[in-house]
């Protein structure tokens, strides 16, 4: 499985407001989306994100978003190391992703860029 960086979750309160912080960190564009309620913007490394607690607790389950060539691969890999599957793969604005509980307990999502 071929990893290719990490993002950074960040649970804001006021998505607007962060935005151009983050944006001038990373010095890039950040890029919008919504998802299940919550409010997503993807900057950098950093994936700021804004929403009903309800949702938002959900995600803070998740301890790092992790990107990788190739979902469908790292289903086979996780799998064939012992992780439980818990959600994906599926489609999602940026790609596809799926969310995997590691053997010790720790949460990650994993994501490519692929339509």
């Amino acid at each position: 499985m071929d990893i290719l960086g990490a993002t950074l979750r960040v649970y804001v309160d006021d998505l607007d407001k962060a935005i151009p912080f983050y944006e001038g960190v990373a010095g890039g564009r950040a890029l919008r989306f919504e998802r299940g309620g919550v409010q997503v913007a993807a900057v950098g490394c950093f994936l700021l994100m804004s929403g009903p607690e309800s949702q938002l607790e959900l995600l803070r389950k998740v301890a790092a978003t992790i990107a990788v060539a190739d979902v469908d691969e790292a289903h086979r890999v996780l799998g064939e190391l012992g992780a439980d599957i818990i959600a994906g793969p599926v489609p999602t604005p940026a790609g596809r992703n799926l969310i995997a509980q590691h053997p010790d307990g720790v949460v990650y999502e994993y994501v490519d860029r692929r339509a």
